[in-house]
């Protein structure tokens, strides 16, 4: 499981797994319960790059979002297997 500390949300991390280009498992540390749990069980099974270009960029507050930190995940998490 990849691991990403998030910057600038209330999120402190994310639980990431991709196999063969699809979210096989997501879940945010702290945040809002019921929006990081819902975002984190819609990408399960979507392919990642499709969830990256659709959440990066949305903010709420401080330039950063729960969902643009996972977009950033996702980018990380695709760096490391390169």
């Amino acid at each position: 499981m990849f691991q990403y500390k998030t910057r600038g949300t209330c999120a402190t991390q994310i639980d990431l797994e991709i196999e063969n280009g699809v979210i096989t498992a997501c879940a945010f540390h702290d945040g809002c319960k019921g929006n990081t749990q819902g975002l984190a069980k819609m990408v399960i099974g979507r392919s990642a790059d499709e969830v990256k270009e659709s959440l990066r960029g949305i903010q709420c507050r401080g330039g950063t979002s729960c969902p643009d930190q996972l977009a950033k995940a996702i980018e990380a998490y695709e760096a490391r297997q390169a």
